[in-house]
């Protein structure tokens, strides 16, 4: 799934691991990232945590897993040529809905954590 994601590679973002339920992404703030106050856009910081997110949900080869919701909370501002690296994990699966949750780091500092909630969607016949 990530081969084929323009918008993320776009971003500039890179899968560093990625297993069933578990993806490590990371991303260098560019220039074109940065709100009026200069410090990154929170859009771009979610959707680096909505890319592991995706990447997590969908490694297993099985249905196609969209979100179904999500939310953030910021915790510290990032700046132009941070590296931050989002690392998601699945909390739970039921059906066909799961919970995962993302952390997104500047080194060892937490910037933002991210809750999503998947749904797989029902094989096209």
């Amino acid at each position: 799934m990530f081969e084929a994601d323009r918008a993320s590679k776009g971003l500039g973002m890179r899968l560093v691991e990625a297993r069933d339920g578990y993806a490590v992404v990371e991303m260098v703030v560019g220039p074109l990232m940065l709100n009026g106050y200069d410090i990154t856009h929170g859009g771009f910081v979610f959707a680096l945590a909505d890319t592991a997110f995706a990447c997590a949900c969908n490694l297993d080869g099985g249905d196609v897993t969209v979100a179904s919701g999500a939310d953030v909370t910021f915790v510290a501002p990032t700046r132009e040529g941070d590296l931050l690296v989002a690392t998601a994990e699945e909390r739970v699966r039921f059906g066909r809905s799961g919970v995962y949750d993302v952390t997104v780091r500047r080194g060892d500092q937490v910037v933002a954590e991210f809750r999503g909630r998947s749904r797989s969607l029902p094989q096209r016949s």
